[in-house]
């Protein structure tokens, strides 16, 4: 008969006992898991395209809080950068690169936090005691609210032609001023002033230097100093604006100077869509760099847009005779044969053509070669 081992009830007790620990020693973590190259603590790293994680869901909801709606997937992609750009513009950070770094996402705590100050009377939360000096410290500014920032967006609403006082106090007629500016520039009509609405604002008004804490007095119309201004134009040389609000051209003009009043008079009445004409030539509405762009296309003279950054490096460099462009970071607008081109002021005019001049400091200044 074979010999049989038979065990103790003790000991295979302590064998069940060490298979057990020894199973759970090699279970994995799958609760802590955290994947590879994410990060839990939104602020613990700069996050950028192909970035993924809960801080990057975190980023999000935050954007989503200030106005600027995206998706909590966690994923940082090419939407994600557009939406982080659009907010570092709306709080004046500089460069808007579109990567969320410490700087940002600081800003962005801050803008965040001050949405729910409400009647704070313009202070900052996280420092109390001291007042808020830029449009884009506390986002969204609404109705009750009171402050610099405040002062600052009535006077970026007034130089858009906007019938408001520039005291500081967000009453009813500011309330009205900022409803029609979203309607004219189709944002949510609500009268609370987002993220969006600030960084469509400051793409029309572009501010000179020192404006944000210094509520300087506009240059006044037809100011620009010689090294910007276009070169004279002979009285026939000079376009005219018609009844209808289109331009009309000058019979002594190039013909490629005839063809960007003709591309520019089929969207001048069009509305204000931010990032229209980028996507497509033909849109239902062109901010600021797709006019431009769709009018110097339309004379062969672009194959594809610019946004406004671009075109002070673009063509030669100064003023042209017949066209002169002038461009920055935040709007671009040019000077079509003695007539301005500009999104900035449409709703006054009715059109994108202006007879009025505006301030040039703080702009690139380029014009197509040749003209």
């Amino acid at each position: 008969m074979p010999l049989t081992c038979r065990r103790s009830p003790f000991a295979v007790l302590l064998s069940v006992l060490s298979l057990v620990f020894t199973g759970a020693l090699c279970l994995p973590a799958f609760a802590d898991a955290t994947p590879s190259g994410s990060s839990s603590n939104l602020g613990a790293r700069t996050l950028r395209p192909g970035t993924s994680g809960h801080d990057v869901r975190q980023l999000q909801r935050l954007l989503t809080k200030v106005g600027i709606k995206v998706k909590a997937d966690g994923q940082f992609g090419p939407g994600l950068k557009s939406a982080v750009q659009r907010f570092q513009r709306a709080a004046n950070l500089k460069p808007a690169s579109g990567t969320a770094g410490r700087q940002t996402l600081a800003a962005l705590r801050r803008a965040a936090s001050g949405a729910q100050v409400g009647t704070s009377g313009g202070f900052d939360p996280d420092n109390a005691g001291q007042r808020t000096q830029s449009l884009g410290d506390r986002i969204p500014v609404r109705k009750g609210m009171s402050g610099h920032d405040v002062k600052v967006l009535q006077d970026f609403l007034h130089r858009l032609g906007y019938k408001v006082s520039v005291d500081g106090e967000f009453g009813r007629g500011t309330v009205k001023a900022v409803k029609a500016f979203e309607a004219a520039s189709s944002l949510t009509t609500d009268g609370v002033v987002d993220a969006e609405d600030i960084d469509a604002l400051r793409g029309q008004i572009s501010p000179r230097a020192g404006d944000e804490q210094n509520l300087a007095a506009s240059t006044p119309a037809g100011s620009e100093t010689d090294d910007t201004a276009p070169a004279p134009l002979a009285p026939g040389d000079r376009a005219q604006v018609g009844s209808d609000g289109l331009a009309i051209a000058p019979a002594s003009a190039p013909p490629e100077v005839q063809e960007i009043i003709a591309a520019g008079n089929e969207i001048a009445q069009t509305p204000y869509v931010y990032g229209g004409g980028h996507g497509s030539w033909t849109a239902r509405g062109y901010d600021c760099s797709g006019s431009v762009s769709y009018a110097l296309h339309g004379a062969g003279l672009l194959d594809k847009p610019l946004v406004s950054g671009d075109f002070p490096k673009w063509g030669d460099s100064g003023p042209g005779q017949w066209v002169t462009i002038y461009g920055n970071s935040g709007h671009v607008y040019m000077v079509v044969a003695g007539l301005r081109f500009d999104t900035s002021g449409a709703k006054q005019d009715g059109s994108r053509w202006h007879k009025s001049s505006r301030p040039t400091s703080g702009y690139g200044v380029s014009h197509p070669t040749g003209l």
